[in-house]
């Protein structure tokens, strides 16, 4: 697995944490704050596409 430049964790209420990074070769991970050796990982666009969506409404009915 190449290196991954994760950024700081981002926290919710009740310290849900999640750590979002990406790599040289255009991936981007999400993983739970302390377990980053479990990912979930797709392009670096999809992630952006994902950020961009959520901040537009469109997982508003999972809250």
């Amino acid at each position: 697995m190449p290196a991954i430049d994760w950024e700081d964790a981002f926290c919710g209420e009740g310290n849900n944490c999640f750590r979002l990074g990406t790599d040289s070769e255009g991936n981007g991970y999400i993983a739970v704050a302390g377990a980053e050796d479990h990912v979930l990982t797709d392009s670096r666009e999809a992630l952006a596409q994902m950020i961009r969506d959520i901040k537009a409404g469109k997982a508003d009915h999972l809250l």
